[in-house]
Order: structure tokens, then sequence, then C-alpha cells
């Protein structure tokens, strides 16, 4: 079978702008309704076809010159992959391996399977488990701790989490020899296939209990209630996720147990507003404080009083700074800073003399 580089007169490091240009120019050549070679331009489609695709030209230049070993590499290879039809076709449905497992056989010859089985640590090692917890704003100015109970798997009181009686023993297994795993030989038209699979005895573990359990059944883990603790420390901000390390599912027989991870979710405040580690908050200014000059009183998010200075002929909008009064960093140093949005607020409403003191002043170009 020709090689679909060659059909493109292309090189093996070709880019694809390369390959599509080379491409262009022989499809308009052998082009059929231009009186080309209709059997040359499907060889050039087909060619394309397989290089201008990502993943097809990966698996060709992996595999393409495996298939087309000896003559041909045999019926239904080729450089795209192996064809079914091509097989039935020569060998019919009466050939000793069947087709149904074809899908099986491939996935374990090119690493789905083929191989060694997981490792014992994995298949024992219980799950990782994920909680949210909502916080007020208020609640990240300070480290805390939190109490939760969750209902997971915990190790089994009475056997400890071997998973045998009290008094008799774990012993080896006797199909796996303590490996965990156990061998399968496949025949197929490419030979004997060795693969190996996760023992169904032992589940993996390479051990059984002698007698099991009578809590846990022998998996040495139960059900139950547990009390766990929770240090959040202070800046945390939403989505951040917290890693309790050995808190999760308890593992099978003594494996290694899961981990716990807390999402955080921070709630919006109704008057300050948090940008990183720095507080916003916008202050209503009378007309007189923000033309004269004042100090006004606010209080921050952990209900401090600030005296704030106002500067005299402050307009709406100004934005003032106060250093360090912010969230404290996550990383406990430093904290971020607090900013001020004074509104001049312009009243809707004037007594007579207020109104007769403003027209004053506008007499005077104010």
């Amino acid at each position: 079978m020709a090689d679909y580089y060659q059909i493109l007169g292309v090189a093996k490091n070709a880019t694809e702008q390369d390959i599509k240009k080379a491409y262009r120019k022989l499809a308009h050549k052998y082009h059929p309704d231009k009186g080309g070679d209709e059997k040359k331009f499907k060889e050039i489609n087909e060619a394309y076809q397989i290089l201008s695709d990502k993943s097809k030209r990966e698996q060709y230049d992996k595999f393409g010159r495996v298939f087309e070993g000896g003559a041909q590499g045999g019926p239904g290879f080729g450089a795209g992959g192996f064809d079914f039809e091509a097989m039935r076709d020569k060998f019919g449905q009466g050939a000793e391996f069947g087709f149904g497992d074809m899908g099986d056989i491939f996935g374990e010859f090119f690493g789905h399977g083929f191989g060694r089985a997981e490792r014992k640590t994995d298949i024992k090692r219980g799950d990782n488990i994920q909680i949210d917890i909502e916080l007020p704003l208020e609640a990240v100015l300070k480290n805390q701790a939190r109490e939760i109970k969750l209902y997971k798997m915990n190790t089994c009181s009475r056997c400890k989490g071997t998973g045998a009686e009290p008094g008799t023993a774990v012993k080896e297994c006797f199909s796996c020899r303590g490996t965990g795993q156990v061998q399968q030989i496949k025949r197929t038209f490419l030979g004997s296939i060795t693969h190996y699979t996760i023992c169904p005895e032992c589940k993996g573990e390479g051990t059984k209990p002698e007698k099991p359990c009578n809590v846990c059944k022998g998996e040495g883990r139960v059900q139950g209630e547990e009390k766990i603790k929770i240090f959040i420390p202070a800046g945390v901000d939403s989505n951040q996720v917290i890693k309790i390390e050995g808190k999760g599912d308890a593992g099978i027989r003594g494996g290694e147990s899961g981990n716990i991870y807390v999402r955080i979710f921070v709630k919006k405040h109704p008057v300050f507003k948090r940008t990183g580690d720095d507080l916003h908050i916008s202050v209503p200014v009378s007309f007189s404080r923000a033309a004269l000059g004042s100090e006004i009183e606010i209080s921050n998010l952990d209900g401090t009083k600030i005296l704030l200075k106002v500067p005299s002929a402050t307009q709406s909008g100004k934005i003032l700074r106060i250093s360090r009064k912010g969230i404290p960093h996550f990383s406990g140093f430093g904290r971020g800073h607090l900013y001020v949005k004074l509104d001049v607020d312009i009243p809707k409403h004037l007594s007579r003399k207020q109104k007769d003191l403003l027209k004053q002043l506008s007499e005077e170009g104010l």
C-alpha cells in the first residue's frame, strides 16, 4: 500500500498548511470533472482525510508501518487501522475467535488494559469527599474552626480495619498468590495475547480474611457519622478549596483513606464589595460637608469605627483610600485596603430658610 505522505508528495514533518497546499494542487490536477484520474483522485482524498486530522495522523504515524509489515499486513489492515468487514469476509462467521470481542482485544493491545492491572494501593484507597461551605463576608476577617458531621465510610471498630474476625488470620489469596491480579490469555488472529486483570477472588488486594468480620463483612470499614474539624484561614475567598488529608472515606481493609476537599463560597455583602483583598464602600456626604470639608465617621466591615477626613471642595464620586483596613491576605501577612467612595448628597426637599441661604450663595457666584 502506498504511503500517504508519498501520495501527497510531502515530508513526514510537513505542517498542516503544507499538507493542505499539496492536496489542493493535486486535487485540482486529478479531479474527474476536469478530466483527471478518478482512482488517483480517491487516493489523494483518502491521504488528505488522514493527514489533515491530528488524531488520525498520530495513529497513522504510530501504527501505519506495523500494519503494512509483511505482505501488506494481511487482510483487514491498512494505514488507517483495522477493517473488521474485510476480516469477516476473509474468515467468515465461523472463525475460532468472535468478532464481538474485537474491540476488547484491540483496546487491550493498544494500551487499554494491556499490561499490569491497577496497583493494590489504588484499589484499596478510600474515596475523596467534597463539601461546600458558605461564609458571610465578615467571617473571612479572622481564622476560624468549624465542626461538621459527615456520614461516611469509617474504619471498622471491631476488626480495626483488617476485615477479619478478631482472633482469625488474614491469608494470602490462593487464586492470585498475593499479587492481586490474575493472568488471562486470549487467542486471536495476532496470536496469544496475555492480559492482567484484577483478581475477582480478593478484589485486587492479594489477601483474604480467614473468617470475615461479623460487623463489616470483611471490608474493614462501615458507614457511620463522624465529626470533622475544619480550620478555615482568614482571607479565604470564593472557590478556594481547603484540603483535609486522610479524613475522607476509610480504605478497604486498612487501605489509605481518601481526603476531604472543602470548597468555600463567600456570600455577597449588602454594603461592602470585595475585590481581591480590598474592600469598597460608598458613603453619602452632605453638600455643605463636601464643599467646606469635614470629618465623618464610618463603620468598617468588622464593626470598628473609622474617622475619615473629607477634603474641602470634594466632588461626588471621589475615592479615598484607607490603608490596611481591607481583607487579611490568605498568606497570613498583611491585608488589603479600604476604598471609600464619597457620594455628595443633593437634597431633594429644601426648607424656606435653606432656599434663602442657597439663593444668597448663588448671588455670591457659588
